[in-house]
């Protein structure tokens, strides 16, 4: 770990309640742990409590934390789907803040049955459009000057890369995938509502997320659990598809800049400087579990080539030069340190434990 951050009181300044979307979720949980230890913030989290949601990380931080912050900590068990449930949410957390991260996000779930990527991502992020323009018109003062809707969303609406060249915030979107495409819609939404309503509003796209408490559909999770258990360990294709992988608290870092520094209307790409094939990844992952589970080695042994995704994308990479210059944003772990935490991670909590 390299150079400093504000603390999110600090970036928050006079915002004193916040709603995060999707806050029972991975990069969500971790956005909403990061608010509660660093600030007073008052924290509504609004998540339906799907497959992919988990309290356990942040019921765990309230208990260090102590009452005060179990009272800070507002759970708001709400579809996106539900536009009347939505407006209610919105009206009772009288939000200064509100960070939209929730989405159903894992593509090989949205080739299966697209219909629920388009009702939670883009119905869903209609119906909190709606919801957060009526509550700001009924602001005023230093609270609607301060006010901003945060829209997290994703590399994956650029499409896919060749070898050379990275992604920028002036990309042309190109969504290959069902979930891509409803990211996609979502953010053309987003910044309609800005433009159209005069909505506050910030977008930041960014790359592959990992870190501890990611749900084990993912990559980095899935083969570590799976050569813990000396499964076989699927890798789609040749293994060469590129990812930028960046850690989940580095993210955290971004989003709490660009949702309380960045300019209105503004988007920023984050990116890890972490290019990674997917067989670099898999294969950095079993190094680390021969050191960790010396009986098993060598772990690649598990390494199985499986069909390839459909319309999988080659290559994904992003430059963040306009949140590093325009925010100062910089990634504060590199990839080797990091995945080699998040692997210990993984074992320290599940074990040998079969997905």
């Amino acid at each position: 770990m390299t150079n400093s951050m504000p603390t999110a009181a600090e970036l928050l300044g006079s915002r004193r309640r916040v709603l995060v979307t999707g806050g029972a979720g991975f990069i969500g949980g971790a956005v909403v742990r990061r608010l509660l230890k660093e600030s007073e913030a008052i924290v509504f989290n609004l998540d339906k409590m799907g497959y992919a949601s988990d309290l356990t990380s942040i019921e765990a931080v309230l208990s260090e934390l102590g009452d005060g912050a179990k009272q800070r900590h507002q759970l708001q068990r709400v579809d996106l789907a539900d536009a009347k449930a939505v407006r209610e949410a919105v009206k009772a957390a009288d939000p200064d803040l509100v960070m939209h991260l929730a989405a159903e996000s894992h593509v090989d779930r949205s080739i299966a049955g697209p219909g629920v990527f388009i009702e939670s991502n883009v119905t869903g992020t209609y119906n909190l459009l709606q919801a957060v323009r009526e509550h700001v018109e009924g602001l005023s003062g230093e609270r609607q000057e301060n006010f901003r809707l945060h829209h997290i969303s994703t590399d994956e609406v650029f499409g896919s890369l060749g070898a050379e060249g990275r992604f920028s915030e002036t990309t042309p979107y190109d969504p290959r995938s069902p979930y891509s495409s409803s990211k996609a819609a979502s953010d053309h939404l987003v910044s309609a509502w800005h433009h159209t309503y005069g909505l506050p509003v910030v977008l930041t796209n960014c790359s592959n997320n990992y870190g501890p408490w990611q749900f084990p559909e993912k990559l980095i999770p899935v083969v570590t659990l799976k050569a813990a258990a000396r499964e076989p360990i699927p890798l789609y294709g040749d293994g060469l598809n590129v990812r930028d992988w960046l850690y989940v608290e580095d993210h955290v870092d971004a989003l709490l800049l660009a949702a309380c520094k960045g300019a209105s209307g503004r988007s920023y790409c984050v990116g890890g400087y972490g290019e990674r094939t997917n067989r670099e990844v898999v294969e950095c992952i079993c190094s680390h579990l021969d050191q960790l589970k010396p009986d098993g080695a060598p772990h690649a042994r598990l390494i199985t080539r499986v069909t390839d995704r459909p319309g999988h994308d080659r290559r994904y990479a992003i430059d963040p030069t306009r949140i590093e210059t325009e925010l100062g944003w910089k990634p504060r772990h590199d990839f080797d340190e990091a995945i080699a935490k998040t692997v210990q991670w993984y074992i320290a909590h599940y074990g040998d434990k079969k997905l």
